[in-house]
This record gives structure tokens, C-alpha cells and sequence, in this order.
């Protein structure tokens, strides 16, 4: 007899909300047409709702840590984890998507009729990305990143006026769908090893029994940090990042970069430290292998860029190493606290490329930032507190961020690694302070620029955390440490 699985409705409330909010834009822009600023209501509302649903979320888990009891945290017959750490990553998620919409918000209008495609694409791929944060079992995680996947290669295309939208959708599909066939593998050649699938029973399998031949999941461990190093723009599987960031509509990259880095790193996390902790020995040089690399090609290529984009590209190449220290570190802390950080100050730079460069145009040349101080004293100090909280500088969220993951992979025994991150952080303030430099003490060569519409409200959020969380960041550092997972 098959036992039913254990049904939870409330662990997939919020994944749930967002892919009925995403049926909901298509249904009443066909039947009624409205205006654009009704649809963005309505997506509002859907992100209000699944926040609401995590925040309950967020206090059960917190109940059944109370009372020792995190078996209840598992839903569907251990498929999802309702887990501090999965309800923190959705959070960010859904944080990362209200600032998005809203970064993007010219782009979405300048589609037209085409404007509900877009919104309902951006909440099936947080609907995705939730689902995979929250994934226990490999094969839903899988699925999750499909599903979030998908939604971003036709997001990438959707200004289908331009050549390099279609590139980039061709780019990010192929290499993408290859990422995801290596992650199956890799899938694959874990349950050969150790018969699960569930990310929990895994680790409590390799904590019961001894593996007499454990090559078969050394590859599968390989073949996995690959297929998601790929999501997450990780060197030597960033190839495609420059030129979809470049190609795609600006108005949405930010989106699009932010929540494949959350989701990415939240199940590299989950997968490595919970599912593999004691094989650490093997799958450590591994992953402090791709940080150096990481951190050193990113930050490099990124000093030679002349366009913003791509500039911002390789940034992601050089933060993902960053990132990278913080698993070698091996507390879950740290990378949380630089995920929220890092991922709202690339949704804010974006939305800046977004209004200088227009939200559906193809790539940002430096020199349309030449004395954008002049034309728009605020927009140029928006990005240049991005700009410097991404580079580390201290008083800034980005400076504890680094510091906390640099500290947890010393305290790991790799200061060399510690070291090399160091020095990739002066590499990397050196591209930073070049289009500071570029916006403040060149010529104005373009017409005025004005800072309109939601862009304004996403860059105070985006600003407003960076300087808060970088001078008093107790309040979401307690909480990153709070977000336990299983």
C-alpha cells in the first residue's frame, strides 16, 4: 500500500501565490485591457501576499525550533523544507522581484500589449527560484530551476526589435539548458551512490554508513557544482554572463542576475553543507579553487570593459568567487547576509543603466556616463554609493559582507584564499572608482537626464540599505543567523 505523502499547504503558500498572481496578470489583461499601472498593482499585491504567507512561515519554523521538533518542517513527504534558511532565501527573493518590477517599470510599458507577458514571466521564475530554495529533494530543486530557468531565457528575448535580445536568449538558453543536463547527471550519480534523493537523508546516510567506494559521488558532487557554478556565473562557467547582461533589456537584467544568484548559491549551500558536510575534505579545494578563479578573472576582465554592462558582468564573475569564500567557510550566515546585500545593489546599478541607457537598449558604453553629475546629481550619487558598496568600502553593507565570509574562510583553514579575495577587492574598487571617476570629472556629452518614476523609489531602497546595513548591520545579521537550515 502507498502511503499518502504529508500535505502542507501552507510550506508552498507562497510559491503558490505567485504562480496564481502570474495567471491572474495574463487573465485580466486579456479580458479587460487595462493600463499598465493596474497590472503593476496587481503584481504588487501578488509579492505583498507571498511575503505575508513567508513571514507566517518564518514563525512556525521558529516554533518547531523551539520545541526540537524540525521534522515538522518537512512537507510532502520530505520534497520541501520549511526550513529559517529556505524562508530567509525566499524573502530575498521576493524583495529582489519588488525591486525589480519596479527598476524595470519603463521597459514593461514600452512592450505595450506585450507588458503582461513580462510581469507573469517575472513571477513564474521567483515562483521557480522559491520553490528550488525551499527544495529538500534533488529533483524537485531541479525542477524549481527549471521552472525559474525558462522564464529567464524568454525574458532575455523579449525585446525581439533588437538582434542582441535574440542573441542573448539563444546564448543563455543553449549554455543553459547544457548547465542543467550536467546538474541531472550529477543528480543521478549521487543517488547511484547513496540510494536518496532528499538532501536531509543523504547526509544522515553518509553519517551512518562508510563508503567503501565513493568515486561515484565525488562525481556527482563535481558535476553539480558545475551545473549550478553555471547559474551562478561562477568562473569557468561565466561565459555567458557578459554577453546576456549586455543583450538583454536593461530594465531587467538586474532582476534576472539577482534572483539566479540567490537561488544559486541558496542551493549550493543547502546541497554542500547539509547534504555533503562530511565529505567536506574532498569537495573543499573544489569549490576554494573556482572562488580564486572566480575572483581573480572577473575582477581583471572587468578593469578592461567599456561598457557598463559587461563591466557589471564580470563584477558578478568576481562577487560569486566572493560568495564562494563564504561556502568554504562553511556557516550559511555569511552567505545569506551577502546575498540580500549584493543582490539589491545589482537591482539598483541596473536600474541606473536602465534610465541612462534607456530600459530596452543594447549594451551602456562608459562614455554615456560622462558627467552624468552634472546632468543628474542624483542619480550619480545613487550609483556611486552602489558602486562602492559593491567594491567593500567600509561604512557600506558590502564591506561586512565581505568581511564576514572572508573571516569564516579564514577561521576554515584558507587564509591564502582570504588573501587572493583581498587583492581581487582592490582590482575590483579600481573599475568601481573608474565610471565614479568618469561620471564626476568628465564633460557632459548627452542631453539631461532625469531620475522618473519608480527607478527613484528602488535606488532609495537600494541606497538606504546599503548605508544602513553597512553602519548599523546587527538587525539582518541576526537574522541571516536565525535562518537555520535542516
Amino acid at each position: 500500500m502507498i502511503n499518502p505523502p504529508e500535505i502542507s499547504w501552507i510550506a508552498i503558500a507562497p510559491d503558490l501565490a505567485l504562480a496564481v498572481g502570474a495567471a491572474a496578470v495574463l487573465l485580466v489583461d486579456v479580458q479587460w485591457k487595462p493600463r499598465p499601472r493596474v497590472l503593476g498593482s496587481l503584481v504588487a499585491g501578488t509579492l505583498l501576499v507571498a511575503v505575508g504567507l513567508s513571514v507566517i512561515q518564518w514563525f512556525l519554523a521558529g516554533d518547531a525550533v523551539a520545541v526540537d521538533d524540525q521534522q515538522s518542517l518537512l512537507a510532502f513527504s520530505g520534497l520541501i523544507s520549511m526550513d529559517g534558511f529556505a524562508v530567509y532565501a525566499r524573502l530575498a527573493l521576493l524583495v529582489v522581484t519588488g525591486l525589480g518590477v519596479a527598476g524595470g517599470w519603463g521597459f514593461v510599458v514600452s512592450l505595450g500589449r506585450r507588458g503582461a507577458e513580462a510581469l507573469a514571466l517575472v513571477l513564474l521564475a521567483t515562483a521557480g527560484f522559491s520553490l528550488m530554495v525551499a527544495s529538500n529533494n534533488l529533483i524537485m530543486l531541479f525542477l524549481g530551476l527549471e521552472v525559474g530557468s525558462i522564464a529567464l531565457y524568454v525574458l532575455a528575448g523579449l525585446a525581439r526589435e533588437r538582434p542582441e535580445s535574440d542573441e542573448a536568449a539563444i546564448k543563455y538558453f543553449l549554455l543553459g539548458s547544457f548547465a542543467s543536463a550536467v546538474l541531472v547527471y550529477g543528480v543521478a550519480l549521487i543517488y547511484a551512490g547513496t540510494r536518496q534523493f532528499e538532501i536531509v537523508e543523504i547526509r544522515n546516510y553518509l553519517g551512518d554508513f562508510i563508503i567503501t567506494d565513493p568515486a561515484v559521488i565525488y562525481m556527482g558532487i563535481g558535476l553539480v557544482i558545475a551545473g549550478l557554478g553555471f547559474k551562478v556565473s561562477a568562473a569557468p562557467f561565466h561565459s555567458w554572463a557578459p554577453d546576456v547582461y549586455q543583450g538583454a533589456p536593461a530594465g531587467l537584467v538586474g532582476f534576472m542576475a539577482a534572483v539566479a544568484k540567490v537561488a544559486g548559491f541558496s542551493a549550493i549551500a543547502r546541497i554542500l553543507l547539509t547534504a555533503f558536510q562530511d565529505l567536506d575534505v574532498t569537495w573543499l579545494p573544489v569549490v576554494a579553487g573556482i572562488s580564486a578563479l572566480s575572483m581573480l578573472l572577473g575582477a581583471i576582465l572587468a578593469l578592461v570593459q567599456g561598457d557598463v554592462r559587461r563591466m557589471l558582468a564580470y563584477s558578478g564573475v568576481a562577487h560569486a568567487g566572493f560568495i564562494m569564500t563564504g561556502v568554504v567557510g562553511g556557516s550559511t550566515d555569511g552567505i545569506l547576509f551577502y546575498l540580500a546585500v549584493y543582490a539589491i545593489q545589482l537591482v539598483g546599478a541596473f536600474a541606473v543603466v536602465a534610465v541612462v541607457s534607456g530600459p530596452d537598449g543594447a549594451g551602456s558604453a562608459i562614455d554615456e556616463y560622462r558627467g552624468l553629475a552634472r546632468r543628474s546629481p542624483v542619480l550619480a550619487a545613487s550609483f556611486t554609493v552602489l558602486l562602492l558598496g559593491m567594491g567593500g568600502l567600509p561604512l557600506t553593507s558590502g564591506f561586512v559582507a565581505k568581511f564576514g565570509v572572508f573571516t569564516d574562510a579564514w577561521a576554515g583553514g584558507y587564509p591564502w584564499l582570504v588573501i587572493l579575495a583581498v587583492v581581487a577587492s582592490v582590482i575590483a574598487l579600481a573599475f568601481y572608482i573608474r565610471v565614479i571617476v568618469v561620471m564626476y570629472m568628465d564633460e557632459a556629452r548627452l542631453e539631461s537626464k532625469l531620475l522618473v518614476g519608480p527607478a527613484r523609489w528602488v535606488l532609495a531602497v537600494a541606497v538606504g540599505t546599503t548605508i544602513l546595513w553597512g553602519i548599523f548591520p546587527t538587525s539582518l545579521l541576526d537574522f541571516a543567523a536565525d535562518a537555520l537550515a535542516l
